[in-house]
């Protein structure tokens, strides 16, 4: 072995090597069990930040774990390349969006590659790729001709600086998930995936994804939103009704007015006579303008519309008032307002002087309209409710119902806060929705043989408003496929999400020529190990599951849900703040792989934190990891000579003294390594215990003449350098090629440990040298005074405390103290 540890030359070997040789190439194989582990694919910015490195470290030490587990892994890598970077990218430096993304995949693949990270680039996508988005466009038309794709007029979230429609998801804290700009509402007409339809079950599914964190899980079912209620018809005192829905019916005698949306179908009619009609109008066109996420804003806005509606339980006449937070798509976007019971409603009240009404006491207090500062929204005795007082609100919730559709005023209903996917986007760098507008025809999707509709490279990309398409004469003109006039072509073009909704199917069979090859699909979906970031809760993992669904539907695919496990990992953060260039701490990575090497910057990310919680940057961590690196290639650079052709320990000599104790610590490290990374992927805990591993090592020092210890040091230089292979791939490769290894690593089987010597009872042993206590030495229960005395003048804080010292007497209370006296 060279005398010292250079990185930078034995990671470019083994990278080399590893692709000469194809270690990381996989084929469906029906006599292997699969393992599937994916990292969600990075979009490509230009260059891969730490939260990359954090993300594919943590999914490549569990792929060469499986692989030496004796698994047929598949882990592939590509790029989700479609988006509004690359555009904004365009008109800021007048680059093609085109060139742009193609320049920037270049560079992150080199970096991907110089980690290390086991992929099967064979299998690489890229979304902006023709024989990508083409499928895309094919699978369009199939939910377009089945309903599930559709165009509506709606008022959509419109963000000014993107120029572009965001998804009501896309939308966060009433911004842009993208650049954080204000968004406002506009009415458009849009292409809408029919999510909804799989409400029910992307809903009841959740229960079923056993190995999903619950925080992502509970994150979902909010966001679908499934409330059970009843929809009550209110009559309106100047004809026809007014429709709400409630899941408390049991309040209903406690109704002080109503609030209904200010894009409700009733609205202009309600308000035509009223003696304010142009400002109610006023406050409709400026409140319509927010972002549908006004449902969260703190201050509740309202306006009276003139008008009144009849409470058919008791006959009161009601005011009805236009307020800034009731959402059309919720419900029915008319809601009964009962201030008592609802803290919403209760603020609003108090702004504009309205009644409250207590119809729900809970008992152990009485409630009181005078000195209430909040409302009381829990359960309690129905009261002032007329027949129903005195009856507990949950059984009046289900008297109430029953007496509503008993008296013919409403039904039992569901409501969902979950919206249709709005999946149009006015900019030029997605993929092209695939539709012909025809005087005569009306939308036609494109037939099948002119797929792919093909993004034009000579388009002018203004930044402006509308579509960069819809100024393209060549692409926008075209004939009706069905009876030849002129048509014209559509100029939105999808969602980025679309694109990732499916990229997981397609790396089963990137090379097909079909959509999907189903038999290659059905080998390895679902997805056993995803791993990404928790900021795609609802985003896309709520997309891929629909989409999955939606591919099963069609005969696609045979499986339910994409992803078995989900692992949503932390973020690395410095200085208590995400990286980020704004706040100057931006950690490179190429720079610490300069100075480093990549096995240390992995190391560093897996040890420092578990992968589920943030990680805190620290400069001296990755210098101790470093360090802890070197001394690995030290510890066996020492012990070479004496193991170098010497066979490993096989279980059939009886092992005594430090020999036994050697081997039992190797497989207590194995089993401890093992179990952290298979069953909690608690990577931090595992590297910790190899580097206890390697302090025992590098104390333990054995009889040359000992042919038995010399073989137990081997299996312990072996089982270490395996165990730390998925963390540090590159220097252990080199080390197992030093020690005669005739191949990869990669290929080597990973070690069963010996429960029969983990049994052994261990024992703590306090070392003292002359009464003051200098070490402590776990071993075997029973050691003898002369076995324990050879490992401990052999451990290093022993002998500097012993030099230039005679032992004069040794003082052994067995498995309890060694005093050693000197001189």
């Amino acid at each position: 072995m060279e005398e010292r540890y250079n990185p930078h030359v034995i990671e470019e070997k083994w990278q080399s090597i590893w692709e000469e040789r194809g270690c990381f190439n996989t084929e469906e194989d029906p006599s292997k069990q699969k393992m599937y582990i994916l990292e969600m694919f990075p979009y490509p910015s230009g260059r891969i930040h730490m939260g990359h490195v954090r993300n594919y470290s943590i999914g490549d030490v569990i792929a060469r774990y499986m692989r030496m587990k004796g698994y047929n892994v598949l882990h592939p890598m590509g790029w989700d390349a479609f988006g509004l970077p690359a555009e904004n990218a365009a008109i800021e430096h007048g680059v093609h969006p085109a060139k742009w993304t193609l320049e920037n995949i270049e560079y992150m693949k080199k970096q991907l590659k110089r980690l290390g990270f086991s992929y099967d680039w064979r299998r690489e996508i890229s979304t902006c790729d023709i024989s990508y988005y083409k499928w895309e466009q094919w699978l369009f038309i199939k939910m377009f001709e089945r309903g599930l794709a559709y165009k509506k007029f709606s008022s959509v979230n419109w963000c000014e600086r993107c120029q572009t429609v965001l998804a009501n998801e896309q939308v966060e804290g009433g911004c842009c998930w993208r650049c954080g700009t204000q968004v406002v509402q506009r009415e458009l007409e849009q292409w809408f995936f029919k999510i909804t339809d799989y409400a029910d079950e992307l809903l009841e599914y959740c229960d079923k994804l056993q190995g999903w964190p619950e925080r992502v899980l509970v994150m979902q079912r909010n966001w679908i939103g499934k409330s059970e209620g009843v929809e009550i018809e209110f009559p309106i005192e100047k004809g026809g009704s007014l429709r709400i829905f409630t899941t408390r019916p049991d309040t209903v005698f406690g109704i002080t007015f109503m609030c209904i949306a200010p894009e409700h179908p009733l609205v202009l009619d309600l308000i035509k006579d009223s003696s304010n009609y142009k400002e109610v109008l006023e406050f409709i066109n400026r409140v319509r303008r927010m972002s549908v996420s006004r449902e969260a804003i703190l201050e509740k806005e309202g306006i009276f519309t003139g008008a009144y509606c009849i409470n058919p339980f008791n006959g009161e006449r009601i005011p009805v008032f236009v307020a800034n937070f009731v959402i059309m798509e919720y419900g029915t976007g008319a809601i009964m307002s009962v201030p008592a019971h609802d803290q919403r409603d209760f603020e609003f009240a108090k702004k504009y002087n309205l009644p409250i009404r207590v119809v729900i006491q809970p008992g152990e207090s009485i409630l009181d309209t005078e000195t209430m500062d909040k409302a009381y929204e829990g359960e309690g005795i129905m009261v002032n409710s007329g027949p129903f007082s005195g009856i507990p609100s949950e059984e009046g919730k289900k008297r109430i119902t029953e007496y509503v559709e008993k008296m013919g005023w409403g039904k039992r209903a569901y409501s969902y806060k979950l919206r249709d996917w709005g999946i149009s986007r006015q900019r030029y760098w997605g993929c092209p929705i695939p539709i012909i507008y025809c005087e005569r025809c009306g939308m036609v999707p494109v037939p099948e043989k002119d797929l792919p509709v093909v993004l034009p490279f000579d388009v002018e990309i203004r930044g402006e408003k509308g579509s960069p398409l819809s100024y393209h004469k060549k692409f926008v003109n075209v004939k009706c496929p069905n009876c030849g006039l002129e048509a014209k072509r559509e100029t939105d073009t999808m969602d980025t999400f679309v694109d990732s909704s499916w990229y997981f199917e397609r790396f089963c069979c990137p090379d097909h020529d079909g959509f999907l090859d189903s038999k290659r699909v059905k080998y390895w979906m679902p997805v056993d190990l995803y791993i990404g970031g928790i900021e795609h809760a609802v985003l896309h993992l709520l997309y891929a599951r629909f989409f999955t669904k939606v591919l099963r539907d069609f005969g696609l695919v045979e499986i339910n849900e994409p992803f078995i496990n989900l692992l949503t990992q932390g973020m690395v953060i410095k200085d208590g703040a995400k990286m980020s260039k704004s706040k100057g701490n931006v950690v490179d990575p190429d720079d610490m792989i300069r100075k480093y090497g990549a096995d240390t910057v992995r190391l560093f990310l897996l040890f420092a934190a578990p992968p589920e919680k943030d990680l805190d940057w620290s400069d001296k961590g990755i210098e101790g990891c470093y360090r802890f690196l070197n001394r690995v290639w030290r510890v066996v650079r020492d012990t070479m000579p004496l193991i170098k052709d010497t066979p490993p320990y096989k279980d059939k000599i009886k092992l005594e003294g430090s020999n036994r104790q050697l081997r039992k610590i190797v497989h207590k490290s194995l089993k401890k390594v093992t179990e952290d990374i298979e069953s909690r992927y608690h990577f931090n805990t595992a590297i910790s215990a190899i580097m206890e591993l390697v302090n025992y090592i590098s104390q333990w020092k054995p009889d040359v003449n000992d042919a038995v210890g010399r073989s137990v040091l081997r299996e312990a230089i072996e089982t270490l350098v395996i165990i730390l292979s998925p963390f540090a791939p590159h220097i252990c490769e080199e080390i197992w090629s030093e020690l005669g290894g005739k191949r990869s690593l990669i290929y080597e089987k990973w070690p069963e440990y010996d429960p029969e010597i983990l049994e052994e009872e261990d024992v703590l042993i306090v070392v003292q040298i002359n009464g003051r206590v200098r070490d402590r030495v776990i071993v075997a229960s029973g050691i003898t005074r002369d076995e324990l005395l050879k490992i401990v003048l052999e451990r290093e804080k022993v002998r500097m405390y012993l030099r230039g010292k005679n032992v004069k007497n040794t003082i052994y209370i067995p498995d309890k103290i060694l005093n050693i006296v000197t001189d």
